[in-house]
C-alpha cells in the first residue's frame, strides 16, 4: 500500500477579515492589558471572545504561529492532515519510547491560530457523562459534573448547519442532547461513503456486540454512532474561524498577536502574600529582541498540553530540584508541573477488500482533485467539503475479562468505553480501520534544556502496562468480528500487511507495539485537583496553586483522559473557565 498526498500546502485569496490582528509584537498599542491569554489555540479563544464582551476589559491574545486567513488546507474538510510536519504544526517529537523498542514518534500540535482546532480531523466527541463527574469528584467541585455542566456543554455547538447538502439527518443524532444557539458549528459528516449502509446494517447483524447509539454525545457513547464533526457550510469550524470570527474580532478591546511565542510568566511582585505572575516576555526566536508586557488582572495560560508546562517551567514554576538541573532559577515549587502525561494509544489495521469505490479515485488524479476543489470554492460541497470518516465504534472490555485479576479498570464508569474503533475511508483496495486504547498514564513533559524555544522532551509513556496492550488486543479482535458480520460478505477479503499473519496474542502483541502511534488527545500536564490537595497544579477554579494573577485554561489541566476525542471537552472547560473569570472578577 502506497500513500499519495494531495498537495503541498495550498493557499487561496480570501479577504483580510481581521479588525485588530498584529503580526509583530512592535506593533502593539500598549503593553498594559487587563487579561492576556497566551495561546490562540482551542481554549485561548473561547477565554478571549468570552472576556472581551465585557467592553471594560481590555484583552490580549499572544499566539506562537501565524494567521490561519488564507490558509485551504486549514479550511478545506478533504485537506485536513497537510498541515501537520509544516511551518503550521510545532513538528514535536517524542523521547525514545521504552516500549515500542526505542521508536520516535511525532506529536503534532497546531501552530497556527486555532491552534490543533485548525489542523485535527474535526472529530466533535464530548466523551461519557462519567468522566466529567469523575473530574467533579478528583476535584471537590460539582460544577464539573456532566449535569451541571449542560448549559456550557450547550453553549459550545451550534447545529443549525446538520442539514447542509441535501442530507436527511433523520435517525442519525438526538436534537434533544444539543444546542442551537452555540458559537462553534457542529454537524453530521455531509458526503457520504460507500460502505456507510454496511455500518448501519452490522448493527442489525450483530445487536448485542454492536448496537447503533443514536447519538454519542448524549453523554452515554457505547456503540456504532454517526460521528459528528465541526465543520460549517463544508468549510472547518476552528476556534479562530467561530471564536474569533470578524464579529468579535472588530471589538475594540480586543487585539490579537500572532507570531509570537511567549517565552515565560514573570513574576510582578505579591499578592495577598502569594507570588503574582502578571507579566509575560515574549519573542519571536531566540536571537531576536524581546518584549515584556503586563495583566493588571489575569494571565491565562492556553499553550496545551505540551505548550502550556513548558512555559511554566521555563518560568521557575515546577520542580525545584528538576529546574536547577537544566539551569532555571525555581520561583514556584509544583511537583506536578508537566507530570501526569496521558494520552490515547493508537493502532493502524487495514483490510483488503473486494471495491474499487473509494476515494483514492481522487487522490491518484490530479483532473479529479482540480474539479472537486472547484467544486467546492464554488459551493463548499462534494467530497471536499467532508472529512475522512462518518462512523466511530465504542465499546468496553466485558467485566470478566481476565485483565481485571491483575489490572485496576482505568475507565471512569460502567458508560464509559475502553476502545474506538474509527474506520476510515477506503484507500486502495485497503479499508482503513483506527484503534485507540482511550486511556493512558505515566507520562511527562520536561525540558531540555533552559532555552525556550528548544523543544521540552515528551514522553508519553506508551504501552507502559499491560492492559494497554490487553485493550488494543480486544479491540482488534472486535474489529475482526465486526468485519466477519453478513453485511460484510464479499467484500473484506482478508487483513492487509502486517496483521495479515498476527492470529496469536503474541503475534498480535508484536504488531500492536509495531505501529502504536499518539492519539493526539494528550492531557494531565497541568492537572487540576482539589482546594488544599497536596497534588495537581491548578485549583478547581483552574489558578495557578500557591500563586495569584495566573490560570491555566487548556487540555492540560484535565487530569485524565476523557473516552473520546478532547477538542470537545476543551471546548465545554474554556466556557465555563470564562465564566469563572468573569465571576472572580465582577466580586
Amino acid at each position: 500500500m502506497k500513500s499519495i498526498w494531495i498537495s503541498s500546502i495550498l493557499l487561496v485569496n480570501i479577504a483580510q477579515s481581521f479588525a485588530v490582528l498584529y503580526n509583530s509584537f512592535e506593533s502593539l498599542p500598549t503593553s498594559n492589558y487587563d487579561f492576556i491569554v497566551v495561546g490562540g489555540g482551542t481554549a485561548g479563544n473561547v477565554i478571549a471572545n468570552r472576556l472581551s464582551e465585557n467592553p471594560k476589559w481590555r484583552v490580549l491574545v499572544v499566539e506562537g504561529g501565524p494567521s490561519n486567513e488564507g490558509v485551504l488546507d486549514a479550511i478545506v474538510p478533504f485537506l485536513q492532515g497537510l498541515l501537520i510536519s509544516t511551518q503550521y504544526d510545532w513538528n514535536y517529537t517524542t523521547v525514545p519510547q521504552q516500549a515500542l523498542a526505542g521508536r520516535i514518534l511525532p506529536y503534532p500540535r497546531g501552530h497556527i491560530l486555532g491552534g490543533s482546532s485548525s489542523i485535527n480531523g474535526m472529530y466533535y466527541t464530548r466523551g461519557s457523562s462519567s468522566d466529567f463527574d469523575r473530574f467533579a469528584n478528583v476535584t471537590g467541585d460539582p460544577g464539573w459534573s456532566w449535569n451541571s455542566l449542560q448549559p456550557y456543554i450547550r453553549k459550545v455547538g451550534l447545529l443549525d448547519h446538520m442539514y447542509e447538502h441535501n442530507h436527511n439527518t433523520t435517525g442519525q443524532f438526538d436534537p434533544s442532547v444539543h444546542g442551537f444557539n452555540g458559537t462553534n458549528s457542529v454537524s453530521l459528516v455531509g458526503y457520504p461513503q460507500s460502505v456507510d449502509s454496511r455500518f448501519i446494517q452490522t448493527t442489525k447483524d450483530l445487536p448485542d456486540e454492536f448496537p447503533f447509539n443514536l447519538d454519542m454525545n448524549s453523554g452515554n457513547p457505547l456503540g456504532l454512532g454517526y460521528v459528528q464533526v465541526t465543520i460549517n457550510k463544508g468549510k472547518r469550524s476552528s476556534s479562530a474561524t467561530s471564536y474569533l470570527a470578524p464579529q468579535y474580532l472588530s471589538r475594540r478591546n480586543l487585539d490579537v498577536l500572532t507570531n509570537s511565542q511567549v517565552t515565560r510568566i514573570l513574576q510582578t511582585g505579591k499578592s495577598k502574600g502569594l507570588p503574582a505572575f502578571r507579566g509575560l516576555e515574549i519573542a519571536r526566536n531566540s536571537t531576536g529582541a524581546n518584549k515584556r508586557l503586563v495583566a493588571s488582572k489575569e494571565i491565562i495560560l492556553s499553550a496545551g498540553v505540551i505548550g502550556t508546562p513548558q512555559i511554566l517551567l521555563n518560568s521557575g514554576i515546577g520542580d525545584s530540584l528538576e529546574l536547577q538541573a537544566v539551569g532555571v532559577k525555581p520561583l514556584l515549587q509544583l511537583h506536578d508541573v508537566g507530570k501526569n502525561f496521558s494520552d490515547q494509544p493508537v493502532v493502524r489495521a487495514t483490510w483488503l477488500v473486494n471495491s474499487n469505490d473509494t476515494i483514492d479515485d481522487i487522490v491518484r488524479s490530479s483532473e479529479l482533485q482540480d474539479k472537486y476543489l472547484q467544486q467546492w470554492k464554488t459551493n463548499q460541497t462534494g467530497p471536499y467539503a467532508a472529512n475522512n470518516g462518518s462512523h466511530l465504534i465504542w465499546g468496553r472490555l466485558p467485566d470478566n475479562s481476565s485483565i481485571f485479576q491483575t489490572a485496576r479498570d482505568p475507565s471512569s464508569g460502567k458508560n464509559s468505553p475502553h476502545w474506538e474503533i474509527s474506520p476510515l475511508v477506503v484507500h486502495f483496495d485497503v479499508l482503513d480501520w483506527y484503534l485507540t486504547k482511550l486511556s493512558s498514564e505515566g507520562g511527562n513533559v520536561t525540558l531540555k534544556t533552559s532555552n525556550p524555544f528548544d523543544d521540552p522532551l515528551i514522553n508519553p509513556g506508551f504501552m507502559a502496562s499491560e492492559f494497554d496492550r490487553f485493550a488494543l488486543r480486544e479491540s482488534i479482535k472486535k474489529s475482526m468480528r465486526f468485519l466477519s458480520a453478513p453485511a460484510w460478505k464479499d467484500y473484506i477479503i482478508r487483513p492487509n500487511g502486517g496483521l495479515q499473519n498476527a492470529t496469536t496474542d503474541d503475534e498480535l502483541d508484536k504488531y500492536i507495539l509495531s505501529a502504536v502511534e499518539p492519539g493526539l488527545h494528550g492531557v494531565g500536564t497541568a492537572s487540576m485537583s482539589a482546594k488544599g490537595a497536596g497534588y495537581g497544579v491548578v485549583d478547581p477554579d483552574l489558578r495557578l496553586k500557591g500563586a495569584s494573577g495566573l490560570r491555566v485554561v487548556d487540555a492540560s489541566v484535565m487530569p485524565y483522559v476523557p473516552a473520546g476525542h478532547t477538542q470537545a471537552p476543551v471546548y465545554i472547560i474554556a466556557e465555563r473557565a470564562a465564566d469563572l473569570i468573569k465571576d472572580f472578577w465582577r466580586s
